[in-house]
């Protein structure tokens, strides 16, 4: 990204990544970088914001972990209040979690095998998050208190379609040597795998079905073979927000039957 961006209280926007470079087994594709969430509450210990975003994710796929110590790490102003840990502690690293519980651990992976990635590597506000910002932040205690204003991305559907970015995913799935390729909902699917096989352009073409949902199928990808296991995203099977029970539950069917298999095995 050309163009520097920040959250409130002057943290900027870091790209997230896969850190480990080594050849691994499978290569996960997911939608966006999720943040580190903190309460904000005046000086009288009053609620302002239930989850603001203060800072990217330490890495990719977080887990929640060190939460605090991030938090405690950024400066307020003690006339504005102070950043704590959310009530809710599973506001923070919710999808990682989910990631390593019900999508790696029934496929006999973790994160030393798998390279992780995501189709936008940066964090984006969602529509809450920027009306937060509007109503308590980017007002005038920015210029009273010389701060930054806050001004990270809301997220747009429209960012995903980049050829650019296109390539770049290429580019860490050759780089990875994985052979199985796992995508995260709808949007891996339309933005990047329906580039090179149109039979496929959400998760529905793969099959609504407990016979069909998370099966292997073999997609070529620049001439080369990849056995594809398309899944819901985290969000849907960890039920976070709003979700659709139907894909929750096929998922549900599916972790059942891979923990059995992997116990048989």
């Amino acid at each position: 990204m050309n163009q520097e961006f920040y959250f409130p209280f002057g943290n900027m926007l870091k790209k997230v990544e896969q850190e480990n470079k080594n050849a691994t087994e499978a290569f996960v594709l997911g939608v966006y970088a999720s943040a580190v969430h903190a309460r904000w509450v005046d000086k009288d210990g009053k609620q302002k914001v239930a989850a603001l975003a203060v800072a990217s994710e330490p890495k990719i796929f977080w887990t929640g972990d060190n939460a605090n110590q991030i938090i405690k790490t950024i400066k307020i102003p003690a006339e504005l209040g102070k950043l704590e840990l959310p009530k809710n502690k599973k506001l923070n690293g919710p999808s990682g979690n989910l990631l390593d519980e019900l999508f790696l651990a029934p496929l006999g992976l973790d994160r030393e095998n798998t390279w992780l990635c995501d189709i936008l590597p940066y964090s984006r506000v969602n529509e809450k998050q920027k009306s937060a910002l509007d109503k308590f932040y980017n007002t005038e205690i920015i210029e009273k208190h010389q701060l930054r204003p806050a001004n990270i991305p809301e997220f747009k559907k429209s960012d995903l379609d980049s050829s650019i970015r296109r390539d770049e995913i290429l580019e860490e799935l050759e780089m990875s040597k994985a052979n199985k390729l796992i995508l995260l909902g709808d949007l891996p699917i339309k933005y990047f795998l329906s580039y090179f096989d149109n039979r496929f352009k959400k998760l529905a073409d793969f099959g609504k079905d407990p016979q069909n949902y998370g099966v292997q199928r073999e997609v070529k990808i620049n001439s080369k073979s990849y056995q594809i296991i398309a899944l819901c995203h985290p969000r849907q099977a960890g039920r976070l927000g709003s979700s659709d029970e139907a894909w929750g539950k096929l998922h549900d069917a599916w972790v059942k039957k891979m923990n059995g298999t992997l116990i048989l095995n």
